[in-house]
């Protein structure tokens, strides 16, 4: 029997090395998953860090899949894209070559220890919701409501597309 497909959210960023190479990389791993189609990807923006802020700018998208992987197998896998392009967890917020994060599995809502869906953070951080809104406005963010909705109330001044992907919409 098949497992059932899942349409998720994946957000990346990189703000060291070659971050553009390694977000395109990153959209190049994520599609050759198996089980897993890329369906949608946002354009690149450029956004100040937070948290720790003395470190260079970010390069961040959103990609939108469609996969077969159960949410624990695909944070493996993501976690494996990382790796594999040398991200190194230092401290939090620190710079990284590659960050990515499943914002959004579904209609799944999952708090366990390593693993929180929809994403802890998504709705507070711009970097995400800006891009998540350019390819998927009227997914819902499971007990948030529409993510085009939802970006409407952030401050997405620090949030600069960069450029416009052709085919980005789902």
């Amino acid at each position: 029997m098949t497992a059932p497909a899942h349409r998720a959210c994946v957000a990346l960023g990189a703000n060291i090395g070659e971050p553009r190479r390694q977000i395109e990389a990153g959209f190049a791993a994520l599609a050759a998953l198996p089980g897993t189609r890329l369906l949608a990807r946002s354009s690149l923006y450029r956004s100040a860090p937070v948290g720790y802020t003395d470190q260079p700018d970010f390069i961040n998208a959103v990609a939108m899949i469609e996969t077969t992987l159960a949410p624990h197998a695909l944070l493996e896998a993501v976690l494996a894209i990382e790796r594999v392009n040398g991200r190194v967890r230092e401290f939090p917020n620190a710079p990284r070559t590659l960050d990515l994060d499943i914002v959004i599995y579904g209609d799944v809502v999952l708090q366990e220890p390593g693993l929180t869906i929809p994403h802890a953070r998504m709705l507070e951080r711009a970097f995400v919701m800006v891009p998540l809104a350019e390819i998927a406005p009227d997914m819902l963010v499971p007990g948030h409501g529409k993510v085009g909705d939802l970006v409407r109330h952030l401050d997405a001044a620090g949030v600069a597309q960069l450029r416009r992907i052709a085919g980005t919409a789902a």
